[in-house]
């Protein structure tokens, strides 16, 4: 006879409730994490997508993700020279927001040189840019569809093609022009403040300016030593693909990972509460049933296995609700949430952990209970 089962089905209706309440707290823990998850993936989706070796930004910075990067737009040609260099592109990058037919819609407006690297890699629909000026593919999530027209600054441009997952780090989706296009976009000036500027003496200010220059460098030529290079000879920022990641995953989210990790600890402390106070309750409320055990000659590790084991239960429903509450619900969150099975194992040994830790205080209870408790009327 399994005394945990029959007490179980003796308060079925308290303990099915906490296990739902239970399920929603362990929602949101497996949301949290998904949504860290999510963020490191949206962050290194850029950093990946040019799928290059060097990063070349401005001196003394760590741009163009973590801080302002501008170069001169001869610097790719220059890049391109070093030995062990194969390919090299130049990259901007801006966000910006503009007016569809569905309302206002932030983009981040990447620019590069067709056919080098940086564009656009993987189109679901329609072609790679093939013109020089006004076209654009857009990432699916901006809901544009080939045909369609954008407006960005001043120009119209028209969808040509599209991408799927194409995110920057902060969630926004991506959409790809021609380089031309991207300056013209992010420096020039409108005519009233070109026409200022001229008034001024200031001249006419030049726009062939990038914030990175990506470079592929020959498999048998080692990545650092070239980055090293670049770094003597040329006298700019080098950052090699690992430490690119390591920016973004560990500096640029790195309030957001604190944050979420501070939060994810206060529900599983909720938690714990939670099952301590129904375990506790429910050992309150049998309290003669567990006289009457020990009046019997019951031993105290069947006492401690029964609350034990409506712990673990408790727990273990929870957390399988849990589990398929986020699965259903996972792609219905405005940002991306990734669902991990190492995670998940983890927080169902976390689960295990609070299960047990939560139980003491009802297993302290229960062995407290003086067997003569059961004779009283």
């Amino acid at each position: 006879m399994n005394l945990a089962l029959r007490d179980i089905r003796h308060n079925i209706g308290r303990f099915l409730l906490t296990c739902v309440g239970l399920s929603l707290l362990l929602t949101i823990v497996l949301s949290m994490l998904g949504i860290y998850r999510g963020l490191i993936a949206e962050s290194l989706t850029m950093a990946r997508a040019p799928g290059v070796d060097l990063w070349i930004v401005e001196t003394n910075t760590r741009g163009p993700f973590a801080e302002a990067s501008r170069l001169p737009g001869d610097t790719r040609e220059a890049v391109a020279r070093v030995a062990g260099v194969t390919e090299a592109g130049s990259l901007t990058f801006q966000s910006v927001e503009t007016e569809t037919a569905a309302g206002k819609l932030r983009l981040y407006v990447v620019g590069s040189e067709p056919g080098r690297p940086g564009g656009p890699t993987r189109l679901v629909d329609g072609r790679p840019i093939s013109q020089s000026r006004y076209e654009v593919v857009v990432d699916r999530s901006t809901g544009l569809g080939v045909g369609d027209r954008l407006r960005l600054g001043r120009r119209e441009f028209q969808v040509v093609g599209v991408t799927a997952g194409q995110v920057s780090s902060g969630g926004d989706p991506v959409v790809f022009i021609t380089l031309r296009d991207s300056q013209k976009l992010q420096f020039d000036l409108a005519p009233p403040a070109a026409r200022r500027e001229l008034a001024r003496g200031g001249g006419e200010a030049t726009s062939d300016i990038v914030n990175a220059i990506v470079a592929r460098v020959n498999r048998d030529v080692p990545v650092a030593g070239v980055a090293d290079g670049v770094r003597r000879w040329k006298h700019l920022a080098v950052l090699t693909q690992e430490e690119q990641e390591t920016v973004l995953s560990r500096s640029v989210i790195e309030r957001a990972r604190r944050q979420i990790g501070l939060f994810t600890t206060l529900l599983l402390i909720v938690s714990t509460v939670i099952i301590a106070l129904i375990i506790y309750t429910l050992t309150i409320d049998k309290t003669k049933e567990i006289a009457t055990l020990k009046l019997i000659g019951a031993p105290d590790r069947t006492i401690v296995g029964l609350i034990m084991q409506q712990a673990l239960a408790m727990g273990a429903i929870g957390f399988t609700f849990g589990v398929a509450f986020i699965l259903a619900m996972k792609d219905g969150f405005p940002r991306r949430v990734v669902v991990e099975a190492p995670d998940v194992a983890a927080l169902g040994a976390v689960v295990v952990v609070v299960c047990l830790v939560a139980s003491t205080l009802g297993v302290r209870l229960a062995l407290k209970v003086d067997p003569a408790t059961a004779l009283a009327g």
